[in-house]
């Protein structure tokens, strides 16, 4: 008998972002959003969890502008999304500065290439070019 495979919790989340969407687990037991991905819940320790998709919608909770020498200045920021989780990303389509707190974010996939994965990224909701 032939035995699947089960992907890491990792690998699930980059598989829904292969295919443009921003995944996230939410336990059961807790009634709460779970993300970073993870094998059980950090709070109750529980493995009843599920795979939900987010709406990709969002709101700055914290950012700032990072300068390098090289490169152009570029923003992180946490995203406080909808479903209930924050996350770490950045903020695109807008000057690094112009990120603001409270300013409404929607999810865009960052293709990746062939030393990174695809990952989530967010762009304004209104005025994005």
């Amino acid at each position: 008998m032939e035995q699947k495979m089960q992907s890491s919790p990792y690998g699930t989340f980059v598989d829904y972002c292969k295919k443009g969407q921003l995944a996230y687990q939410y336990c059961i037991d807790d009634n709460k959003a779970v993300f970073f991905p993870r094998v059980m819940a950090p709070v109750s320790g529980s493995t009843n969890l599920e795979w939900r998709v987010s709406r990709g919608l969002g709101t700055v909770h914290a950012t700032t502008v990072v300068h390098t020498r090289d490169a152009a200045p570029y923003n992180v920021a946490l995203i406080d999304v909808d479903e209930g989780f924050r996350m770490m990303s950045r903020v695109e389509d807008i000057d690094p500065m112009q990120v603001r707190i409270g300013m409404r974010v929607k999810v865009r996939m960052h293709p990746g290439d062939d030393k990174q994965p695809p990952y989530p990224v967010f762009v304004p909701t209104e005025g994005a070019r």
